[in-house]
């Protein structure tokens, strides 16, 4: 199996997050994620790792907004050329507003803390020196995982860091700058069908925002209920797309302690859902946050869950680009992954 994997990861590594509370807690999406991933992977004897290409901008534009990716380019420099006390001592910095925007009325600003507070949507898409450059690399894997799967008709893994399914056109949000996975299936939309089925604990807002008003592609989210659960505000099941996009949104918020029965009952009705829909590509955020004794979820499912769930999904018979989201119970993530990916190789 196929799997795209770049170093540029380790770049974006910020010393704090500010979590529920205002409490500065040391950054959960860490590269030490992506070494479990490596290790477990490693240890088997189907995988073949290999360096992204690089896709340019165009496929990233087609989806984001060109100024919100400018800011995500340019906000580091400009931080610390405003600010000399995060220029004397920049590993200790990380950029964040402290204003936010109320998007129905709001515009971005010329001043930095003022497009920081309309495109970044919370205290978890903290910007630092390598923050923009390990984005497009995370990117450029999903893209390339997607180009893998349309050429060869088989499915494969995009192993991104940072994640990417809460990044909506315009905004950063939930440890995620650019939306990977959209940006694979509005590549793939041009070849065929696409469907993107994601699995992550929490609701891909993002996503959900991109393609919510069109109809050539399907998108599905199984997660924590919003009423309780981050992302709060998007995610309900009531929210099904909008214009021609009506009818190809669907979410699936789960109550608390939600385990394997739960789940799994959501997920063969959002696999009913795909076979109707009967598309030539499959996009798969795979979240593992919905692992049991996750530390940012609230879910009960086990590993024996998790390889049910990748015998289902691979059970549709489509050519996936599995892209990395979520998943912070970094001693279990890579078996997990593993676990998840033996299923499609």
């Amino acid at each position: 199996m196929k799997i795209f994997y770049s170093e540029e990861h380790r770049k974006h590594d910020p010393p704090f997050e500010v979590f529920d509370g205002g409490k500065r807690v040391p950054y959960y999406e860490n590269p030490d994620r992506m070494d479990r991933v490596l290790s477990a992977l490693n240890k088997t004897d189907w995988v073949e790792l290999a360096e992204p290409t690089d896709f340019g901008l165009d496929p990233i534009l087609a989806v984001h907004d060109r100024e919100y990716i400018n800011f995500l380019a340019s906000c580091w420099t400009e931080w610390l050329a405003s600010d000399p006390e995060a220029a004397a001592a920049p590993e200790q910095h990380a950029f964040l507003p402290a204003t936010f925007a109320l998007r129905r009325k709001a515009r971005p600003t010329s001043s930095l803390l003022g497009r920081g507070g309309y495109y970044l949507m919370d205290l978890s898409a903290c910007i630092v020196d390598g923050t923009y450059k390990a984005a497009l690399a995370s990117a450029n894997c999903a893209l390339t995982a997607a180009s893998s799967s349309f050429t060869l008709h088989k499915s494969s893994f995009a192993l991104c860091r940072p994640p990417g399914h809460h990044a909506g056109k315009d905004y950063a949000a939930g440890y995620c700058f650019i939306n990977n996975a959209s940006v694979a299936a509005n590549w793939l939309s041009s070849k065929g069908r696409v469907a993107i089925l994601d699995i992550d604990y929490h609701a891909g807002n993002g996503t959900q925002d991109i393609f919510y008003e069109r109809n050539d592609v399907l998108t599905i989210s199984i997660h924590g209920d919003p009423d309780y659960e981050y992302p709060h505000y998007i995610g309900f099941a009531d929210e099904t797309g909008e214009g021609a996009g009506l009818g190809y949104h669907k979410n699936f918020p789960l109550p608390k302690d939600t385990g394997d029965e739960g789940y799994l009952s959501a997920l063969d009705e959002a696999l009913e859902m795909l076979r109707k829909f009967s598309p030539n590509y499959l996009v798969l955020s795979a979240g593992m946050d919905i692992f049991n004794g996750d530390p940012l979820g609230k879910f009960h499912v086990t590993r024996g869950g998790i390889a049910e769930i990748g015998k289902r999904v691979a059970g549709l018979n489509l050519p996936a680009a599995i892209v990395m989201e979520g998943g912070y119970a970094n001693e279990a993530l890579g078996t997990n992954i593993v676990t998840l990916l033996e299923n499609f190789k």
